[in-house]
């Protein structure tokens, strides 16, 4: 076990990242090269070993956070590492990117700091890969069954990768020229670079996992998706949910306004060696990014590389105070003033929070080429959202980024209706609670993921794999083994069981 007396003398301490001007000079993680043991070690001893240990509830994935948090403690790196993977195919991904709502359901937290968990997991993932601990687990024996994964982000590769070891043929079928899914394009390589996915996909190609690219499942460049389902023994829908929410303003339609995910891919494209620069490029321009979370915030730190003169982000919703609100109470993950490493690396710069808060776009304005040139906003009211009289404000602008998150997957192209896929009421595939997608023409068709839950967390998408995974092996084989740590339409702990969705 930990120290029992380690959280009332050790101190929370985070891995520092690099300096703001190091970082921003390259396009590495913000922590390379920063030694994370011994004080992720110290920071594991201050894990109380609760009773009831709340962190698992925080996570949907159900992370067995004191175990791995007592052997990282006794630096016994191999069992840590066991255990971190007991639960989650891919720790090193989230020890990256999620953020951490563990650490707000940590007991400590109701009174003090949590405990650094995500710095830990991270900690233990890259110290058993430095250890050589991450090798292939083939399955012992085949079933014969053949199951064709349709995306391949967190959500179908974790469903790919439990149904490979549970001895299927699993075929990840992705329309984009390299596997990955939002993982590979939509995230930053600041904030995970891609050798780590790299390591992951040749792992589950030497435990038998195929993958085609370039397939669109349905569309002009892949199998249709009934002929599809016709030569395998089940389908998992795992296409994310891609439906981009856009901003009907007058002057949309002028150059220089993009969607986010549109420009992060490109910027991810040049450190794949496809550009030798980026073709949308925010380099000497006024930046401003309509939107307040995670991908206007990546949007941020990839403007700020790129050498933009300058960057707003434009955030609809009122700013959160420093501590929980009496509606969010301990252990729910709270709205709460958070700053980003972006937002860290945009203050280092100019000295200020790049945010803007409790303010809408009104209108674009362009120059007489077709170009933005400036954007038009108002101040709202906190609750209707609706303008505030004499509060509008003209910023100059040449790029403006939509980051205004998705609403389902995306209703182009065949996929929808050659399965025979119903919507639910928010527009994401209907889906019972295993899994099994609603109004789809022939069984064995399941839905995983961002697709059937709508936009969320990386831990919710690998949770939904695994668990939709053990639905599809009990569905081929009568019963399965396979953990199953959340149902269809669980939701994230809130306070009164009110549901809250787009953490």
């Amino acid at each position: 076990m930990t120290d029992p007396f380690g959280f009332l003398r050790i101190p929370r301490e985070a891995v520092p990242a690099r300096p703001v001007e190091e970082r921003l000079g390259d396009w590495r993680e913000v922590h390379a090269g920063r030694t994370l043991l011994p004080l992720v070690s110290r920071q594991a001893d201050r894990c109380m070993d609760c009773g009831i240990p709340f962190c698992h509830t925080g996570c949907p994935l159900g992370n067995l956070i004191p175990e791995w948090n007592a052997y990282a403690a006794h630096g016994d790196w191999r069992a840590a590492y066991e255990r971190l993977h007991a639960t989650n195919n891919f720790p090193e991904v989230t020890g990256r990117l999620c953020p951490a709502p563990c650490e707000d359901a940590c007991v400590l937290a109701i009174n003090a700091d949590p405990v650094t968990i995500k710095n830990v997991e991270q900690a233990i993932a890259d110290e058993g890969l430095r250890r050589g601990y991450m090798t292939p687990r083939a399955p012992g024996r085949h079933s014969g069954k053949t199951v064709a994964v349709i995306g391949s982000g967190p959500a179908g590769l974790a469903a790919a990768q439990q149904l490979t070891r549970a001895g299927h043929r699993v075929t990840v079928h992705e329309r984009a020229d390299r596997i990955g899914g939002l993982l590979r394009y939509g995230i930053p390589e600041f904030k995970m670079e891609k050798a780590h996915l790299d390591r992951r996909i040749e792992q589950m190609r030497a435990e038998g996992t195929v993958f085609a690219t370039g397939a669109d499942v349905g569309g002009a460049t892949g199998a249709g998706a009934d002929e599809l389902r016709s030569g395998c023994d089940a389908v998992v829908v795992a296409i994310g949910a891609g439906e981009r929410r856009e901003l009907p303003v007058p002057g949309r339609s002028l150059h220089g306004i993009h969607q986010a995910m549109d420009y992060l891919t490109c910027a991810n494209r040049v450190r794949e060696g496809d550009y030798p620069v980026s073709p949308l490029t925010a380099e000497g321009r006024h930046v401003v990014i309509v939107g307040g979370g995670d991908t206007g915030s990546d949007c941020l730190g990839t403007a700020l590389r790129q050498g933009a003169t300058s960057v707003l982000q434009l955030d609809i919703n009122p700013e959160p105070g420093a501590g929980r609100t009496d509606d969010e109470p301990w252990p729910v993950y709270p709205r709460t003033y958070r700053i980003s490493h972006a937002h860290e690396e945009a203050r280092g710069r100019a000295g200020r929070d790049p945010r803007l808060f409790a303010c809408a776009t009104l209108r674009f304005e362009g120059d007489e080429e077709g170009r933005v040139r400036a954007l038009h906003l108002t101040a709202v009211e906190p609750v209707a959202r609706s303008p505030l009289a004499g509060t509008e404000q003209v910023i100059p602008v040449g790029l403006v980024l939509l980051a205004l998150g998705f609403s389902g997957p995306e209703r182009s192209g065949g996929l929808r209706g050659q399965l025979g896929l119903d919507l639910d009421e928010r527009g994401n595939f209907a889906r019972d609670a295993g899994f099994a997608a609603e109004g789809g023409r022939a069984p064995g068709v399941f839905v995983a993921g961002d697709a059937g839950r709508g936009q969320s967390l990386v831990v919710w998408a690998i949770a939904e794999g695994r668990a939709a995974a053990a639905a599809v092996d009990r569905y081929l084989t009568g019963s399965t083994c396979l953990p199953a740590p959340v149902a269809a339409h669980d939701r994230p702990m809130t306070a009164l069981g009110r549901m809250r969705y787009g953490l």
